[in-house]
């Protein structure tokens, strides 16, 4: 079983990883907007500041998500704000943010499952690992390996799906399997829009493979 944290919840992790959608104005400048924000916060804020700029993108997220209700990608947006928010905030208060985040990607799932290459199969999947389980949460660890093959199938390439199936499978004990999916995850081509994320993501890839047991 996966070492979920039962005390409290806390989800360092649940805060994924949308790429890119191609310009198109409108929804895609707002949401481009919502994600180098969330970039900034996690990846250059201190961890002490965190909670409370989640806060405010979450809120400013929600009139995004609101202004374009039939568009997957401010959902899934929301979606990993709002986890991120449960991640920062920690303990048994994030619990319904965790699961205001799950109910948006899911909804951004029903209308549009291949949007941002699957990113909404990614973030709901880390979520399912990382949330305790019943009686506590709704963390499940089959559904969550589920949904991370979803998102590979969709995304075999990128750096944020492999990085999180490897955070799973490092989770699950599965040591030879997690240094496979991180090494594909360091491996993924770099995106030139997302510099701060990949930069990021690479650090937290390398600090995990450090952690592995020597073969």
């Amino acid at each position: 079983r996966s070492r979920k944290i039962q005390a409290g919840l806390v989800l360092p992790c649940a805060v994924l990883v949308a790429t890119s959608a191609p310009a198109r104005g409108g929804v895609d400048d707002e949401v481009r907007a919502l994600q180098q924000e969330w970039e900034q916060i996690k990846y250059r804020k201190p961890a002490a500041e965190q909670e409370k700029a989640y806060q405010a993108l979450a809120t400013t997220a929600a009139g995004v998500r609101s202004k374009y209700a039939n568009r997957a990608e401010p959902e899934i947006w929301y979606g990993i704000i709002v986890a991120s928010y449960a991640g920062a905030k920690g303990g048994f208060g994030a619990l319904s943010l965790a699961k205001d985040a799950k109910a948006a990607l899911e909804h951004a799932l029903q209308l549009d499952p291949k949007a941002l290459a699957g990113s909404a199969y990614t973030s709901l999947g880390s979520l399912y690992y990382q949330v305790p389980g019943w009686p506590i949460g709704f963390g499940d660890d089959t559904k969550a390996r589920e949904l991370l093959d979803k998102a590979l199938a969709l995304n075999p390439d990128g750096i944020d799906p492999n990085y999180f199936l490897g955070d799973y499978l490092y989770r699950q004990r599965d040591y030879d399997g997690a240094r496979t999916a991180l090494e594909r995850a360091l491996q993924a081509p770099s995106r030139p829009d997302r510099p701060l994320a990949d930069e990021g993501r690479r650090a937290e890839i390398k600090a995990l493979l450090a952690k592995l047991p020597a073969r």
